[in-house]
């Protein structure tokens, strides 16, 4: 389905508690990110920021998931402006305010990645989260190489990206990538019920506290996402990459000992 479609890609609402919530909202593709996708939660995002009667921001997605990450078969954008997925990530590192986050089904690559610039996570019992990067013959996105030894730990962060295994909720609650897991018809509930807790005290309160927070870190996020993009560009279109790309597309494994003779 093409993102000219009726419905926005991304649904916003905020309630008279000062929640500000953001659904990613392409369900009949498991929420996959067209670069229209990301435009759309980048500028939610920005929204939610500016707008003084948000006090936090919960985001989630439409359907039974969270969101596959990148849609490989959603045509490149071609509008000469910021990358949409840069534009919405600068638009996320920079909101102030705290920001939850209630994942179900699937969080595969973006899926996962932003989870680390969440300040609270809760996922669903049937959460399935992955980084892969490596089997696409790539690198992190969304300043993942620093976010993750950060928040995981350096071997179990080697671990996830080398590999690229799956984790489910209760590593997910092991490695701290989420506060707690629910059944899933509860996360969201208790994602936005935590939201309105922290939504009670002042702004302004909430605000400087993150700053204070990220502060030790904005750096180095900037860094890792410079990186990041340098070393996507060396590999993006590679030999590898291009079998990766086919193999998903004929839904068969890759193969890269071919490129080893």
């Amino acid at each position: 389905m093409s993102d000219d479609r009726a419905a926005p890609l991304a649904l916003t609402e905020l309630d008279d508690e000062g929640v500000f919530t953001i659904t990613m909202n392409r369900p009949e593709r498991r929420n996959a990110m067209s670069p229209a996708a990301f435009r759309a939660v980048g500028e939610a995002f920005l929204e939610a920021n500016a707008n003084p009667a948000v006090a936090t921001v919960l985001l989630t997605g439409a359907g039974e998931d969270f969101s596959s990450g990148l849609d490989l078969t959603a045509p490149p954008d071609t509008s000469g402006g910021p990358q949409p997925f840069e534009f919405m990530m600068d638009a996320i590192c920079a909101l102030e305010k705290p920001l939850v986050a209630a994942v179900r089904g699937c969080g595969i690559g973006y899926g996962m990645t932003v989870l680390f610039h969440c300040d609270v996570v809760y996922v669903g019992e049937s959460v399935r989260l992955r980084m892969p990067f490596a089997n696409l013959g790539l690198v992190t996105e969304a300043a993942a190489c620093y976010m993750a030894p950060l928040a995981i730990g350096q071997k179990q962060a080697a671990e996830l990206l080398y590999t690229a295994d799956w984790v489910d909720a209760a590593r997910a609650v092991e490695y701290g990538i989420a506060t707690r897991a629910y059944p899933d018809d509860r996360v969201l509930e208790e994602a936005r019920a935590k939201a309105r807790q922290m939504a009670q005290w002042p702004v302004s309160s909430l605000v400087e506290m993150k700053r204070m927070v990220k502060s030790f870190h904005a750096e180095s996020i900037a860094k890792a996402r410079a990186l990041e993009g340098e070393a996507m560009r060396r590999l993006f279109g590679s030999p590898e990459n291009k079998e990766a790309i086919a193999a998903f597309v004929e839904r068969r494994a890759p193969d890269f000992r071919q490129f080893r003779r």
